[in-house]
């Protein structure tokens, strides 16, 4: 965090101080959430539609908060304001200001945006401190987060930026406008919420809408979509992907036993090798979108295949592949899912089993709209066609409706309601020498016991 004096907090945010010493000085993360506060740090209190940060400014402050932004006095240092949400907004506009030599990357997509930043993140560490942390901080109160966590020395920041709105994303790039946009693709995540795919990009797009003559739209050459967006932008445009026509591109693309690809990146500038350290085939876009970000801040292609080859996960959830004490082999990908990515990682689940036995638990795909019956039968029937050899679908009529569909192919399958039986059908079921993938949106809850059964606790004591 750039240290910042509550005067200087408050005259950014358009607020008054109340109980708190304008010298005080703010050197910590800058945060909503009351559990995250550091020693030095802020806190947001932010209206919520279960709970009202304001109850929680007592135990911020007693945790280190040094103030808190909040609507009225509250009885601790606190810059009061109209508006908490839009007064986050201002401090995160505020703290890049502060530093006009910040590159700044965007990234969105429906599919890949997490591991797209870390992979970014991953690069341009190479070329100087970059602010790219885990996870997906990446909506309108997550953004601001992630931007307090820059330093004096940072040299990138990578962002997040996701929507379920068409505006959400202009909002985003008001608060801090990236230098380099990236779209990735447009999928159906959030279709029901926005309608349509036509929607979905008009909201993706917003992003390259943002940036000046002077930056670089990055974009998917393999989404039509996406590729269309190139007449929406004053930013030189650098697509990627596998066709032939894209600025940066895959060739010669191959996947070990462990289901990691190699392939040739070639660019304007020449050509390299990359190897992946990542677990499936499907990541070959995302390490072209990094490979494309990263020329626009530096020729040097050899740096960026090293630093490709040399990435490896880094937020939870994402293509996690671990073996588990029982030796169970454990790809963990529970942190969302949408029928593309389903579909990625069943193929590379197989992939990855080669003879043994590949077990898929899947939880249901939500947010699909009028599509999902549609779309978790295409699952079902794709769980088959790769040869999933035991399937446990776990939560709503949806995801049994997927595993009818495998079942109907010759999978053996099981459904259950909740995390909690999914644990106890996989206590009976499960051998060593399996090879089980988690996948399914966040709101079942498989990320936790994929990461119980990777831990090697005892499944059968929760």
């Amino acid at each position: 965090m750039l240290p910042l004096t509550l005067a200087e907090i408050a005259a950014a945010v358009g607020g008054t101080l109340h109980d708190a010493d304008p010298q005080a000085q703010v050197t910590g993360l800058c945060t909503f959430d009351s559990r995250a506060v550091e020693p030095g740090g802020l806190y947001v209190a932010l209206p919520g539609a279960r709970v009202d940060g304001h109850d929680f400014v007592e135990q911020a402050v007693a945790a280190g908060a040094v103030v808190v932004i909040a609507k009225r006095p509250v009885g601790v240092p606190a810059v009061v304001v109209d508006d908490t949400l839009a007064a986050y907004g201002r401090l995160a506009t505020a703290i890049v200001e502060r530093l006009p030599n910040l590159g700044v990357v965007g990234v969105t997509g429906s599919v890949g945006k997490t591991t797209t930043k870390d992979l970014i993140g991953q690069v341009l560490s190479r070329l100087g401190p970059t602010t790219a942390p885990p996870g997906n901080r990446n909506s309108e109160s997550g953004m601001p987060e992630i931007v307090s966590r820059v330093t004096a020395e940072s040299r990138f920041l990578v962002l997040e930026m996701g929507a379920r709105n068409v505006g959400d994303i202009a909002y985003l790039t008001s608060v801090v406008r990236p230098q380099v946009g990236v779209v990735l693709n447009v999928g159906t995540a959030h279709l029901g919420e926005f309608g349509s795919r036509e929607a979905i990009a008009k909201a993706k797009g917003e992003l390259v809408e943002s940036l000046a003559a002077e930056g670089t739209a990055v974009l998917n050459a393999d989404d039509p979509m996406v590729a269309a967006m190139a007449g929406r932008t004053a930013a030189k445009v650098v697509t990627f992907g596998l066709s032939a026509g894209a600025t940066v591109r895959a060739e010669a693309v191959e996947a070990d036993e462990a289901g990691r690809a190699s392939f040739t990146l070639r660019t304007p500038g020449g050509e390299a090798r990359v190897t992946l350290r990542l677990v499936g085939e499907h990541l070959v876009s995302n390490a072209l979108a990094a490979a494309a970000v990263a020329l626009h801040f530096t020729d040097d292609l050899a740096l960026i295949a090293e630093a490709l080859s040399a990435a490896a996960p880094v937020s939870e959830g994402r293509m996690q592949v671990l073996e588990s004490p029982a030796g169970i082999t454990v790809i963990n990908d529970a942190y969302n899912a949408g029928p593309v990515s389903m579909t990625a990682a069943l193929r590379t689940l197989t992939k990855l089993a080669a003879g043994r036995r590949a077990v898929a638990v899947l939880g249901q795909m939500n947010e699909l709209g009028e599509t999902s019956r549609a779309d978790h039968v295409g699952v079902g029937t794709v769980a088959a066609e790769v040869g999933v050899d035991w399937l446990l679908t776990v939560g709503n009529e949806d995801a049994a409706q997927l595993g009818r569909a495998a079942a109907e192919r010759g999978v053996a399958t099981r459904h259950v309601p909740d995390r909690d039986a999914a644990r106890a059908a996989l206590v009976e079921s499960l051998a060593p020498g399996d090879v089980v993938l988690f996948k399914g949106s966040n709101s079942v809850g498989l990320m936790a016991l994929a990461t119980d059964l990777a831990t090697g606790a005892d499944l059968g004591t929760h």
